[in-house]
């Protein structure tokens, strides 16, 4: 697991990088990913923008580096 900090921020090795969604096979830069508390457990939630358009979020655990 990699550091979170006092906001819930984690700092994920991918940040500012491009990568890809395997879920929706999408591409952008990982803006940021946050633990959230949903029911009692916690669950790491990655953001990311394209290039053009608009941004989506999407499991932690779906995204990799895109090339």
């Amino acid at each position: 697991m990699n550091p979170v900090d006092a906001e819930g921020r984690e700092n994920h090795p991918l940040l500012h990088r491009l990568v890809r969604d395997i879920a929706n096979r999408g591409e952008g830069e990982l803006t940021e990913v946050v633990h959230e508390r949903h029911g009692g457990r916690v669950i790491r939630i990655a953001h990311i923008q394209p290039v053009n358009g608009i941004g989506w979020s999407t499991a932690a655990d779906n995204i990799g580096p895109a090339r």
